[in-house]
């Protein structure tokens, strides 16, 4: 099944990757136009997407220097990309003697949708139902956990646990009742069909020098003659923001579990190195892409 990239996912990953300001300065409007032009969205769209990010509080309006619309991310969106890199773009290997975080909830019925939103939530943050109202994750999620629940106002339903899994079944054998772990492995499945063949390709363009004219990507684009032509850059820009759009949700999906609870087949690791390499190919060399937009050198029309 191919890969679905909204819009508002996909602004949401180019601000992530290119577009934290070290001053707070806005993306022009022009910018983010052009740039997601480049992936196939159209501009009525990125409009849209915006003003729903803008509605939801993780996009503000402003000017840039030279007087153009633009929009900055707000505090709270700041917040939420940086706790996204601790998973995105993490490396070390979890630990079975780390232990676990248990999320304890009671909500009273007629708050009954902060249960359902508890529940979600939960989810999102990979942990696993071990029982009606009991949730569990890998130790290391107990702050962003803590961080997520009081930012969203649910902290007072809510009580954390630290611990060690005892028994009575073996952990491994509690794990694959914990999570989907098949729905997680089929996630890695498909970052795998769609992204792996786009670092080989890139890998036999950077080794040769230059690429064969004409080869084709799965996503129907050439490789191009050289990685370091502006359309190069582009092609990098493309092909790493669609990577990032599609791997970001999986460490959320995936709690990242040791491996020795896991199956031998396990795909996750796997389309964890193939992440990170397209990103230490692609990342900058699409910045480069990106940088005459954002500062208004290659704008075109904007709001």
């Amino acid at each position: 099944m191919a890969e679905q990239h909204t819009p508002r996912s996909l602004i949401v990953s180019l601000y992530g990757a290119y577009g934290r300001a070290p001053d707070g300065a806005p993306m022009p409007v022009a910018a983010l136009i052009r740039l997601l032009a480049v992936l196939g969205v159209d501009a009525p769209s990125v409009r849209s997407s915006v003003s729903r990010l803008k509605r939801r509080g993780l996009l503000l309006p402003g000017r840039t220097a030279d007087g153009s619309a633009g929009y900055a991310l707000s505090d709270d969106a700041r917040r939420l990309l940086d706790d996204g890199d601790r998973r995105i773009y993490a490396r070390t290997e979890p630990k079975l003697s780390e232990g676990w975080v248990l999320a304890v909830f009671s909500v009273p019925e007629a708050e009954r949708h902060k249960r359902h939103l508890l529940r979600s939530r939960l989810a999102r943050l990979g942990f696993g139902s071990a029982a009606p109202g009991v949730w569990i994750a890998p130790a290391r999620l107990y702050e962003e956990t803590r961080n997520a629940l009081e930012r969203l106002e649910l902290s007072p339903y809510v009580d954390l646990f630290r611990g060690d899994h005892l028994g009575y079944a073996a952990t491994a054998g509690a794990v694959a009742r914990w999570w989907d772990l098949p729905a997680i492995a089929r996630l890695h499945e498909e970052f795998l069909a769609a992204h792996e063949p786009v670092l080989r390709a890139w890998r036999t363009a950077m080794a040769g020098g230059e690429a064969s004219a004409g080869a084709v990507t799965p996503a129907g684009a050439e490789v191009l003659s050289s990685a370091e032509t502006p359309a190069g850059a582009e092609k990098a820009y493309r092909d790493y923001l669609l990577a990032l759009d599609s791997w970001r949700r999986l460490p959320y999906a995936d709690p990242v579990l040791p491996a020795e609870l896991l199956p031998d087949d396990w795909p996750g690791r796997r389309s964890a190195e193939v992440f990170a390499a397209l990103h230490e190919l692609l990342r900058d060399r699409g910045a480069e892409f990106v940088r005459p937009y954002v500062s208004g050198a290659g704008s075109g029309s904007g709001d």
